[in-house]
């Protein structure tokens, strides 16, 4: 069989008035790329007939995901993380399927990626086309990225994105991860490049985007920062964290301890002495935490796939 050069992942919730033309416009463009392609829709229990629309189309792989039933449907990221997994393609392009990212840009993503040799090439949304509140959402949370996470490219947010094969080894993606996946990619080494492209107004469907999305991004967005600084050395966190509270909670004792003996304080009514001994607890307790997460850790890179670091290049001499 032909190697497959492009495959498009496309998450499907709800968008049965978009499906056909999506589709439509994704063959038409990736037919003029004179590349070989495959087009995986995964469709995330809609509550709609989006699954009988996607069952007509010709030339497309469908993945229908089954959950647990307290489950009403995955996150975005869960059904991008299906998709990837199954695609075969040597470059995987994710899009949304509202059609608010034009499939046509696709093309200009490819020339970016390769006249620049880039690894991942991101869109950026510079006119976006939202509403009132979900445009200032994002201007909030990038600016919190930016601050936190410093992810390198503009739009974080946006799926319409190119990826090398080789990028995305070894990353696992669920809650809201799929927004800093460039900025995980970037971290490990890949060179990654963002593009102007066009955003429109949706014409059917409804927004997926709710409060909670951008809660529960706000909590990976820790996580991600966590992890960037600290995956390798966990204890160089919690075992700072606990020396300066055990130090502070002994100092404090010590102090205690010498205004009672010259009778300058009396300590029988006094809360000081629990505070110091609380200290001196919790910290001892964060710095025997960060002990057994720096042995976890150590356990994880020595049995998983995931590595700290990736041969670029093998150069014989």
């Amino acid at each position: 069989m032909k190697n497959i050069q492009i495959s498009v992942v496309a998450p499907i919730f709800n968008e049965s008035k978009n499906i056909n033309e999506l589709h439509k416009r994704l063959t038409d463009t990736l037919d003029s790329t004179k590349k070989s392609f495959e087009i995986i829709y995964v469709e995330n229990r809609s509550s709609d007939n989006s699954l009988e629309v996607l069952k007509k189309l010709k030339g497309a792989r469908i993945l229908s995901l089954r959950l647990p039933e307290f489950k009403y449907r995955t996150t975005q990221s869960i059904a991008l993380d299906a998709g990837i997994k199954a695609a075969k393609g040597e470059l995987i392009v994710t899009i949304d399927s509202d059609l608010q990212n034009p499939p046509e840009e696709i093309p200009k993503l490819l020339k970016k990626m390769e006249d620049d040799d880039l690894d991942v090439v991101s869109g950026w949304r510079k006119k976006r086309k939202d509403s009132f509140i979900i445009r200032n959402l994002s201007k909030l949370g990038s600016i919190l990225r930016k601050k936190v996470i410093n992810p390198g490219v503009h739009d974080l947010g946006c799926t319409l994105k190119i990826y090398k094969r080789e990028t995305l080894e070894g990353i696992d993606l669920y809650g809201e991860m799929h927004r800093y996946l460039t900025a995980l990619i970037r971290w490990k080494g890949f060179k990654v490049g963002e593009l102007v492209i066009e955003h429109n107004a949706r014409t059917g469907g409804t927004s997926a985007y709710k409060w909670d999305k951008m809660f529960r991004g706000f909590v990976d967005m820790w996580l991600i920062w966590f992890w960037k600084k600290y995956d390798d050395r966990p204890l160089h966190l919690f075992g700072v964290l606990g020396l300066v509270l055990a130090l502070l909670g002994s100092s404090m004792l010590v102090l205690l301890a010498f205004l009672r003996i010259f009778g300058i304080i009396s300590l029988s009514d006094s809360i000081w002495p629990l505070i110091s001994v609380l200290a001196i607890i919790t910290g001892t307790q964060f710095f025997i935490f960060g002990i057994m997460l720096d042995i976890i850790i150590k356990n994880y890179y020595s049995t998983s796939k995931e590595k700290i670091y990736t041969i670029k290049e093998d150069i014989s001499v």
